[in-house]
């Protein structure tokens, strides 16, 4: 057995050779880059990769070696593809055809904004945090109408919940999102303070029934298991305020924000019911026009992959590639399409950005049903 001291100094001898023969393979890549430049060929060729893998692996009876060795080369061709994307990236004018940079949304005395619920939902304080009080606005029943109106071009913006802190992704709001031909313009936080309201006249004693948004009452899950009271899903929370005071019944509470209690005048028997102090719902502000502003400094965009080992990684690695910073992931299933899934993708960063477009350029060329979602 040789000594571990000569054994490294082959290793860095072959890693040494490695690493020349790596720098001239991907000169070959920046050649064939300038190749493809002139004749507009594609860059990702998924035939030829799956033919050169099948070259390479043929010999290799050891199924170790056989795997790593496909491994070794799908990162190589995987990282020239990147390497390509970089140097033809001035020739990518997706971005510019698709969105427009302003340096301010158009917000003027006109604006129409549409929120789902009535005066004193979550949503509603979203938009009034967003646009001011005295903005032009309307409500719509349901989650799906907002997107709905903005795609009819009845209002000019429109404000829903994406995510809380708390109770996670508010289910079904990418998948509309998607759906129809919007853009995520902006985003605003609220935190959710809810309060247990009910009529002047009620006390806790009297409460038999509370009603609350589904969210509403997981969020206050811990107060309301130390309770007997039969618990109730309405729309929103504003709703259930508005409910125990047209209902007119002491046995009847809502659990809303202070705003709803206010407005529909009920009295407040108990603050901060929700049993994290942190509770935050994010909202985004959509537009029919695909717009997106000088200081944006957040992307979202959604793709689907194959159900096939490794393809997430391949493409998360273009992220990594431009130092693009992720800060959130979201997947779903894609319906009608067994085993493959959608995924939604937040990253740092403006669509200014040359890193930015570089890693968008490979991820929208290597993956299907790509879509920027917006740049707030």
């Amino acid at each position: 057995m040789r000594e571990l001291t000569k054994i490294r100094q082959e290793i860095d001898k072959i890693d040494n050779q490695l690493v020349e023969l790596f720098s001239k393979r991907m000169q070959c890549a920046a050649e064939v880059a300038e190749y493809k430049r002139g004749t507009g060929k594609a860059i990702y060729d998924p035939v030829r990769e799956q033919e050169k893998l099948e070259v390479l692996t043929k010999g290799e009876e050891n199924p170790f070696m056989r795997k790593v060795t496909e491994e070794i080369f799908q990162h190589l061709m995987s990282v020239s593809r990147r390497y390509q994307y970089s140097i033809l990236s001035q020739e990518d004018h997706y971005i510019q055809e698709n969105f427009e940079e302003v340096d301010q949304l158009e917000i003027d005395d006109d604006t129409k904004v549409v929120y789902q619920g009535i005066p004193g939902a979550y949503q509603e304080q979203a938009m009034v945090k967003y646009f001011g009080e005295g903005v032009k606005n309307f409500s719509v029943p349901e989650f799906k109408d907002v997107v709905k109106t903005l795609d009819a071009g009845e209002a000019d913006y429109g404000v829903l919940p994406i995510e809380n802190t708390s109770a996670g992704t508010v289910s079904g709001i990418y998948d509309m999102i998607l759906d129809y031909d919007i853009c995520v313009v902006g985003e605003e936080t609220v935190e959710c303070h809810h309060v247990l309201a009910a009529l002047p006249e009620s006390d806790m004693d009297q409460i038999k029934k509370v009603y609350s948004h589904q969210q509403g009452l997981m969020q206050c899950k811990k107060f309301l298991d130390q309770t007997p009271w039969d618990q109730v899903k309405v729309a929103n929370t504003a709703i259930s305020a508005k409910k125990v005071a047209d209902d007119n019944d002491l046995t009847k509470a809502a659990i809303c924000s202070e705003r709803a209690a206010k407005i529909y005048g009920l009295k407040i028997l108990k603050r901060e019911v929700n049993y994290e102090g942190n509770n935050t719902t994010r909202f985004v502000i959509m537009s029919k026009k695909k717009q997106y502003r000088k200081d944006a400094g957040k992307v979202s965009i959604s793709f689907s992959t194959p159900h096939e080992s490794g393809s997430l990684y391949s493409i998360l690695m273009h992220f990594m590639f431009n130092d693009v910073n992720m800060c959130n992931i979201e997947s779903r299933p894609l319906p009608g399409r067994q085993w493959e899934y959608g995924f939604y993708v937040d990253v740092i960063g403006n669509l200014n950005d040359p890193a930015i477009r570089n890693a968008l350029a490979g991820i929208r060329e290597e993956t299907r049903d790509f879509k920027i979602l917006g740049n707030f």
